[in-house]
């Protein structure tokens, strides 16, 4: 396949082979706040007696705006997970718009444009992204069909909140559809510098879509400064020139009669709920469980990850095989687990790197373990929530350390966790984290000497040093919860639509005005 490239200022739906673009509804639907995001909420569950049943996704950013959707008779449009699925889940007090995906739209616009060439684009090229045509074709129309489906469920002026990268060009189709919507759109994932970005043949579509938004919103201020000058270079819009805060400090983009704000909302999880349920005895037992079944080592290190390129599994790894050939690290002491939920399978790059991850456990393992103790515990599977919390609570150092990463709320979720202030976290420069968790062990997940002694300290700083790190840390986590960024967010979104229909009345009001004085110096 070859790629192609596209500078064009044209319509971003114009890029279908067929020429189509979206279809307008024919009447507004009825929910004042509509998510858009590629899976819906639920998850699919078969029971053993072969009904099935709809649950609720775990993810926090279900938890934040579920409250938020019953409240304003809501609504969620996206993909069930299935392909080629008629299903139409039913969640009480929310209404679900299922977006189907046929098994080759699954193949070139997820698995292919969205995750093996904006993913790999937007985390620094770890790996090289792949450009192809059908791929950027099916994600065009992909992207039409949730704008389509966004249009017919909200109600006249209603808020809609776009998530993610595989939906960036939902916020100019939505625009053209229904431009009375106040839009917002949020990227869970890094905003690359501009000489990677600038790599995409389709780059410029890309910075057109997202401004059919009202707010676009990014984790960190870098990532927004980013955005704002490829707005200037590439869709040639007027923008501000200072600089972007923390939830402050918004860039604007003008586009025609529109103020396009861009700002950074660092994104976090339920932080209160993780707290509670932490110190439950439940947890607690389990905890102790896990250590017991460990042998009680002194330390026991933990990762939890998706298994994935960006995530630095193999970095952390390798640090802990030299910390052992250096004796630094005793390993009839010390037990590391490492939990690797599996992830894209069906690609090869993703086959290969969990061989060599399997292989950097095994080599550990037989040079460091003994008969019924391993050194390293690695469990290549889903695990509860429950379980995980418990994981949390008996881990002495927490181990993040990717080459990239949006945010990475399992550092957030450990911190959360962690309300005896027990505990250390060893944390990559290179989340978005890190720009908040300051007291954490950071290093370059780049310089291995600089892992190994970030490891090193978590496991021997003293209980003083421990507390008083772990307390900062959980100040800042428990009171910057995902809650406060929903709402943080959506609040911005409010004031910039308002800042909008003052300007739009401003305008009208001028011509109102203008035309009768022009009529004037016509008599003269």
């Amino acid at each position: 396949m070859t790629s192609q490239s596209s500078d064009s200022e044209s319509d971003v739906t114009s890029a279908t082979d067929d020429g189509t673009t979206p279809v307008p509804p024919r009447s507004p639907g009825t929910a004042e706040f509509v998510v858009v995001a590629n899976r819906l909420p639920v998850d699919k569950e078969v029971l053993p007696d072969g009904t099935v049943r709809w649950k609720r996704s775990p993810g926090g950013l279900v938890t934040a705006l579920e409250p938020i959707l019953r409240e304003h008779t809501g609504a969620w449009v996206g993909w069930s997970g299935i392909a080629d699925s008629d299903d139409n889940p039913d969640i009480e007090g929310v209404e679900i718009r299922a977006v189907p995906l046929s098994t080759q739209e699954i193949a070139e616009y997820y698995e292919g444009f969205s995750n093996a060439t904006l993913w790999p684009l937007y985390h620094d090229v770890i790996v090289k992204p792949e450009y192809h045509r059908e791929w950027w074709n099916a994600y065009v129309e992909v992207n039409r069909r949730f704008a389509e489906a966004a249009a017919e469920t909200a109600a006249e002026n209603a808020i809609v909140w776009v998530q993610d990268y595989q939906l960036q060009l939902v916020p100019k189709m939505l625009r053209m559809l229904r431009p009375d919507l106040r839009i917002g759109f949020f990227l869970h994932i890094p905003f690359p510098p501009v000489e990677l970005f600038m790599q995409m043949p389709w780059r410029t579509e890309i910075v057109e879509g997202l401004l059919g938004a009202d707010l676009i919103g990014f984790h960190l201020p870098g990532g927004a400064q980013n955005f704002l000058f490829l707005a200037r270079r590439l869709a040639g819009q007027a923008t501000s020139k200072g600089t972007v805060g923390v939830r402050s400090r918004f860039g604007v983009v003008q586009v025609g009669f529109r103020s396009v704000r861009v700002g950074a909302f660092p994104i976090s999880i339920d932080s209160g709920e993780l707290d509670t349920k932490s110190k439950s005895k439940e947890i607690r037992k389990r905890a102790a469980e896990i250590r017991s079944e460990l042998g009680d080592p002194e330390t026991i290190l933990l990762g939890v990850d998706r298994l994935d390129y960006t995530k630095g599994i193999d970095v952390r790894l390798k640090a802990l095989s030299e910390l052992l050939a250096e004796k630094r690290i005793d390993p009839a002491k010390t037990v590391m687990i490492q939990l690797a939920t599996p992830s894209r399978e069906r690609v090869d790059s993703y086959v290969r790197m969990r061989a060599g991850i399997e292989q950097l456990v095994g080599n550990i393992n037989g040079t460091y373990g003994t008969v019924g103790h391993p050194v390293v515990e690695y469990l290549h599977r889903p695990v509860p929530r429950e379980d995980l919390i418990a994981f949390f609570v008996a881990a002495d150092v927490m181990l993040v350390t990717p080459l990239r990463d949006g945010m990475n709320l399992v550092a957030k979720e450990y911190v959360a966790c962690r309300s005896d202030l027990g505990g250390g976290l060893v944390l990559s420069e290179f989340t978005g984290a890190a720009a908040e968790l300051r007291s954490a062990y950071q290093a370059n997940p780049y310089d291995l000497d600089g892992v190994k002694d970030a490891i090193e300290a978590a496991v021997q700083q003293s209980p003083h040093e421990g507390r008083r790190r772990m307390r900062a840390l959980r100040r800042q986590v428990l009171t910057h919860d995902v809650s406060k960024w929903a709402e943080s967010f959506l609040g911005t979104l409010a004031a910039t639509h308002e800042t909008r229909a003052s300007a739009d009345r401003g305008v009208q009001l001028v011509a109102e005005t203008t035309t009768p004085a022009a009529d004037t110096a016509d008599g003269e």
